[in-house]
């Protein structure tokens, strides 16, 4: 698309009639980059927008374009919109919107992004249409537009005269489109949904079973099957008995799938297909499967391999400098205190409760998939190069997923779908095991922090290096296992180092949930509490005092190969980094937490972390008691956010807040990935552990809100609750904790 054809589309809006005698407003409004438009809004390009239906009985159909995985962006999209509008929300139905990009282009779900890069296009969808209405009846009434207001979908007049909305429908359907970018929007002091608890257009049907899910799918003569992988990563089928197979009871086809040359990111992996009748079949046949593997390189790497790797490295001189600020080495030598520290944090799943799973029908060249996927766009461009096809014979109905939390970033077993439906003359389901799911997925990359600190008589910060140990080629991070040159506390410290070296791994790695800070503030929030108390200060005053020790910033520099740019990156620094912001949670959860206003009893402690990531800033305080055997039971969790002037929906934000910190607690006690002879030990949930309800604890959650466009808050409340919970264990114990998961640590003590 040229620069000339988008400037032309940006203030796209139209109205027209629909079946049944309602008016349907379409919006739209380009994309030319999300971070200017971020950073120059409202005067920046946006995400595009939604659907407004009016229907005759006065109904209000919205179009939610967002994938639902379970964040609440399936109310809080339409909300924005019905508030501008001015419609009760009783009267607003909401539809999932299907993929459609010359509609709507950005149609994703990760980053925390569809608050930010929605808020003003929602807002003016909805304004416009309320303009539109509004003139039709000023048009009507023959009276001036000033003298008419709206409210819970009826225009008034001053005089008295009122008209609903779908009284208008006829003549709002001849008014002028307003500019989408100059249409006056509401005052926030007059929103009536917004900043209102509203509680999910899919809850009842969640509830009573009724289909939602993309596993739910099923289509006429639908076909069942499973496609069986090497349990090496990057392996390759030599042969199979796939005749056999097709011998089976119920079973319709089996064959081997070479997989894409060359190997790509997502791409289709070599395999064997076996179709059936029934799941069930397809799952018996497959136990009869006997395939010979080319195993590959990667056959050769072990999580005890990376973990003797990272040793050696850090023994060595880094392999690159990220960031370098005053003299370490003689800050740390003239320091009065000095500490050191090697953190680890594990590969981890995301393991969400609905394996993975598409449904696909390939017809007459054309494609129609039914999939729970994150990244509608990025997953209907790789099915199109996969299988050779135009984009534009995909059909992709977004169906609601059953977790996410990244990991349907990556649409590999869209492409397994699509691909053998293509083989098939009736659509098919693909869906995972949960075997599948564990042994074969995008997983959160381990990493290793080799700190030195120090400080001064006074207590200050003065030195700090980080050798960060990850995986990656040359300048090049695997994904998701970049650390960028402006993490906290990045330009805080006068003497600071950053460095970085890389080991190769065939092992594939992808976004989970505050991706990179769900690591990163671990070991980062935990060494700067080693740091308060070799200084002898409390660990919130600490952080205080840091945070007002803000440097000048260096002059701009160039990109590093395969880091993001400043400020570009997930987590804390850079410019968009706000001290006074990050300072202000701190304060607001100690107040709230009463940190140092009680004492605790021996094996009770508390903790404080806080971090900076994808918009937000959290600060989080866990009490935990540890009993002397070394049993562990976390108390409590306080949670404060600042994510800007407006919380859209209060109950969705609060679940967003409670969940993240309760599966940050399970990812420590005891979730980890093991890499064996290349290939994934953990089997299911009995050697993967999802949190237990008797794990579980009280979330408390509130929010500071600042003069601040409002931000997403589905990644940003994780990072802070596993080194809360870790100080807090120290403070009770007075054990460090540098590695995880827990469960591998003797807590025990006295």
């Amino acid at each position: 698309m040229t620069t000339s054809l988008r400037m032309d589309r940006r203030r796209f809006f139209k109205v027209s009639s629909i079946v049944g005698g309602g008016i349907m407003f379409a919006a739209y409004i380009d994309t030319l980059d999300a971070t200017a438009a971020w950073a120059a809004e409202p005067a920046g390009e946006f995400a595009p927008n939604a659907f407004i239906k009016i229907f005759p009985d006065g109904t209000v159909s919205i179009i939610a374009k967002n994938p639902e995985i379970g964040q609440g962006v399936k109310n809080m999209l339409p909300m924005i919109i019905a508030d501008e509008l001015d419609v009760e929300w009783k009267n607003v139905r909401v539809e999932q919107g299907m993929f459609d990009m010359l509609v709507y282009q950005n149609q994703g779900a990760g980053g925390s992004t569809a608050t930010p890069l929605s808020w003003m296009p929602m807002r003016r969808v909805g304004a416009a249409a309320r303009a539109m209405l509004v003139t039709a009846a000023a048009t009507t009434w023959g009276v001036p537009e000033s003298e008419c207001s709206t409210s819970a979908g009826v225009v008034s007049h001053t005089s008295g005269k009122k008209l609903k909305y779908e009284q208008l429908i006829d003549a709002a359907a001849k008014v002028p489109a307003p500019d989408l970018l100059t249409v006056k929007l509401k005052d926030p002091k007059d929103f009536k949904i917004i900043g209102t608890s509203q509680r999910g257009v899919d809850n009842h049907s969640v509830v009573t079973g009724k289909p939602l899910y993309g596993i739910d799918t099923v289509l006429p003569g639908m076909l069942y099957a499973c496609f069986h992988k090497c349990p090496v990563f990057g392996g390759k089928v030599v042969s199979a008995n796939v005749d056999e197979i097709k011998a089976m009871p119920g079973i319709k086809y089996a064959f081997v799938v070479e997989g894409l040359t060359p190997l790509q990111l997502n791409a289709l992996v070599s395999g064997v297909a076996i179709v059936g009748d029934s799941w069930w079949q397809v799952q018996t046949a497959r136990k009869k499967l006997n395939v010979t593997w080319d195993e590959g390189a990667t056959a050769t790497q072990s999580s005890a391999g990376f973990a003797a790797k990272s040793l050696e490295l850090s023994k060595q001189p880094a392999q690159r400098s990220l960031r370098k600020d005053g003299d370490f080495d003689s800050a740390l030598k003239s320091a009065a205190k000095t500490a050191e520290g090697a953190y680890f944090y594990p590969f981890l799943s995301h393991a969400p409760l609905e394996p993975q799973n598409t449904t696909a029908h390939f017809k007459d060249g054309k494609l129609e998939i039914w999939s729970p996927t994150q990244q509608p766009q990025s997953g209907s461009q790789l099915v199109a190069a996969s299988l050779g096809i135009k984009g534009s014979d995909i059909t992709l109905h977004i169906s609601r997923s059953g977790g996410g939390f990244g990991r349907r970033l990556s649409n590999d077993y869209m492409v397994e779908a699509a691909y053998i439906a293509k083989q098939l003359p009736v659509p098919v389901k693909v869906l995972w095991t949960r075997e599948d799911d564990i042994q074969h997925d995008f997983y959160r990359p381990a990493g290793w922090h080799y700190f030195s600190g120090g400080v001064d008589a006074a207590g200050k910060l003065v030195a700090w290096r980080d050798h960060f140990v990850s995986f990656g080629e040359g300048n090049n991070f695997a994904a998701s296992a970049s650390i960028g040159p402006n993490e906290f506390p990045g330009g805080f410290v006068p003497n600071y180092a950053l460095d970085a070296s890389v080991m190769s791994s065939g092992v594939p790695t992808g976004a989970m949930r505050a991706p990179g800070s769900n690591g990163i503030a671990f070991a980062i929030q935990s060494f700067i509490d080693e740091l308060a108390h070799a200084a002898g200060k409390d660990p919130v005053q600490f952080r205080l005092d840091l945070l007002a020790n803000a440097l000048p910033a260096p002059a701009p520099a160039a990109t590093l190969p395969g880091v993001p740019a400043r400020g570009g990156g997930p987590g804390g620094g850079g410019p968009t980094f706000d001290a006074v912001r990050a300072r202000g949670v701190v304060q607001a959860v100690a107040e709230r937490s009463g940190w140092g206003k009680t004492a605790l009893p021996k094996g009770t402690g508390m903790g404080v972390a806080f971090h900076f990531s994808h918009r937000g800033y959290f600060a989080e305080v866990v009490q935990a008691t540890v009993s002397k055997s070394g049993v562990l039971k976390v108390d409590k969790v306080w949670v404060v956010g600042d994510v800007g002037s407006q919380i859209i929906n209060p109950i969705h934000a609060e679940n967003q807040c409670q969940g993240a910190a309760l599966e940050g607690i399970a990812h420590a006690l005891g979730q980890e990935i093991t890499i064996d002879k290349g290939r994934t030990v953990n089997t299911n949930f009995q050697t993967f552990p999802l949190l237990r309800m008797r794990q579980s604890c009280p979330v408390d959650v509130s929010f500071v809100k600042t003069d601040n466009s409002p931000t997403g808050m589905g990644e940003p409340a994780l990072p802070p609750v596993i080194p809360a919970m870790c100080n807090a264990i120290f403070a009770a114990t007075g054990k460090r904790i540098r590695s995880l998961p827990l469960s591998k640590q003797d807590l025990s003590w006295g």
